[in-house]
């Protein structure tokens, strides 16, 4: 199973789902038009409530990384599908301030956040290129 849900994480089981689902299409493990699970299939395969999936899809659906066809499934978007420049950048900053705010509370300097952020895009853009 591609997803996994820790119940004893701090973080909500449907943000592990949005997270996880948004770092398979980051790392090309579902791309563009791959189906996913129905909410209640997905349920059944986590052995999770399926609001909890149900939530996790509309999440992923608000940010454009999934679109529901009815009667036909769920689907992985077009990267920034329907994002205009301004709305990507807004989102970008969103998270950024989060990540930041995340830093401080860990007692994370500039230098040392920026160090590990070129740290993790670097070993993202290698597993990246080992795919293909």
């Amino acid at each position: 199973m591609w997803l996994r849900v820790d119940a004893r994480s701090s973080e909500p089981m449907y943000q592990q789902i949005v997270d996880q689902v948004k770092a398979r299409v980051a790392e090309g493990l579902l791309k563009p038009g791959d189906r996913l699970p129905s909410v209640r299939e997905l349920a059944g395969m986590l052995t999770i409530n399926h609001n909890t999936i149900a939530k996790a899809y509309q999440e992923l659906e608000r940010q454009r990384v999934i679109e529901v066809v009815r009667g036909r499934g769920t689907f992985i978007c077009e990267t920034g599908q329907a994002w205009d420049a301004e709305a990507r950048r807004q989102a970008m900053v969103d998270t950024m301030r989060k990540l930041v705010v995340e830093a401080h509370h860990l007692g994370m300097d500039e230098t040392e956040l920026l160090r590990l952020f070129q740290r993790v895009l670097a070993q993202w853009r290698e597993q990246r290129e080992g795919e293909t």
